[in-house]
């Protein structure tokens, strides 16, 4: 039995195309990380598998069971943490948390499962004067209800500051090594790297990616990467760096805040940090790596890499 399992999943809203004959399975025990760029369709998906939304054509299944006609009996085996879910501000954390036991017929202690998610501080506070941070914990504590043999969780780390986003993954492996399942949406690809066994990369509502990281990065490119920190971007500085024998694939964007040229390159670096530096640009700082998890999703979801894919 697969934990999820997609069929053929196409979903559309009126002309728009959201999932098109979308297929994938999640085996159980793994961590899966379900990647694409906004308005690929992984929300669809993930509505799609709670019932929250039908297929317009296509077959959807959670633990064995059918998610259109069996949404109830789904939803007491799984914990589910969705993006911009609202708590309910005159109640407590433990309330809350009380309300997801009772909702399961669960046994759990409140209490514990609050201290789990570091929330033993504010439990009796209502949840209105919760952070956002603090208010994704809390949902966190309910998803956990229950010990639920799959975690759906979709973009888990919004609003987490790094300590809260590495207590985040913590608790990810602890699930994972107690038997559960997840399923990890996110757009931070450290967390998704961090944690995952296999991940699926979503490009216009269709699966162009689907492995390991090492074997997603096998496929994009084996050749290694440049980063070249600089002072500013500018595209005629970027086609210079792209007439350089050995550049075989040439990038400007910003990487946490910094205008970075990223060359996947088969020549010598000295020669692209002068093409660079003679194009006008002042180099900062730069490194050479294995491409990481962000460089393969780029690759995986930009018109360049679909043509060649297509």
């Amino acid at each position: 039995m697969k934990a999820i399992r997609v069929d053929g999943f196409t979903k559309r809203f009126g002309d728009v195309v959201a999932t098109n004959d979308l297929s994938f399975e999640v085996e159980q025990g793994e961590v899966f990380g379900f990647l694409g760029p906004n308005g690929a369709g992984k929300s669809t998906t993930i509505n799609s598998l709670l019932d929250f939304m039908r297929p317009t054509a296509g077959h959807l299944s959670v633990l064995g069971m059918d998610a259109e006609t069996e949404g109830p009996a789904i939803r007491q085996r799984i914990g589910v943490l969705p993006e911009g879910f609202d708590t309910y501000g005159r109640l407590t954390g433990r309330q809350h948390v009380e309300f997801a036991i009772e909702s399961k017929e669960a046994d759990d202690n409140p209490d514990e499962l609050l201290a789990r998610v570091g929330l033993s501080d504010a439990a009796d506070r209502k949840a209105g004067g919760y952070s956002k941070g603090m208010s994704q914990r809390l949902v966190l504590a309910m998803a956990l209800v229950g010990e639920p043999e799959l975690l759906i969780l979709d973009e888990p780390t919004t609003g987490l500051d790094p300590n809260g986003a590495r207590e985040m993954r913590q608790i990810v492996r602890e699930e994972n090594e107690r038997g559960a399942t997840v399923f990890f949406s996110s757009h931070i690809m450290e967390q998704v790297e961090a944690v995952c066994d296999r991940v699926g990369i979503l490009r216009d509502g269709e699966m162009v990616a689907i492995d390991t990281v090492e074997g997603l990065r096998d496929a994009a490119t084996d050749r290694p990467v440049l980063r070249v920190t600089v002072d500013r971007l500018d595209d005629d500085a970027l086609d210079d760096v792209r007439s350089v024998p050995g550049a075989v694939s040439v990038e400007g964007r910003e990487i946490n805040g910094n205008p970075t040229i990223v060359v996947e390159a088969d020549g010598s670096k000295t020669t692209i940090l002068s093409a660079i530096e003679e194009a006008g640009l002042v180099v900062e700082d730069f490194s050479t790596e294995e491409a990481s998890l962000e460089d393969i999703f780029y690759a995986y979801t930009t018109e360049e890499r679909a043509e060649v894919t297509a």
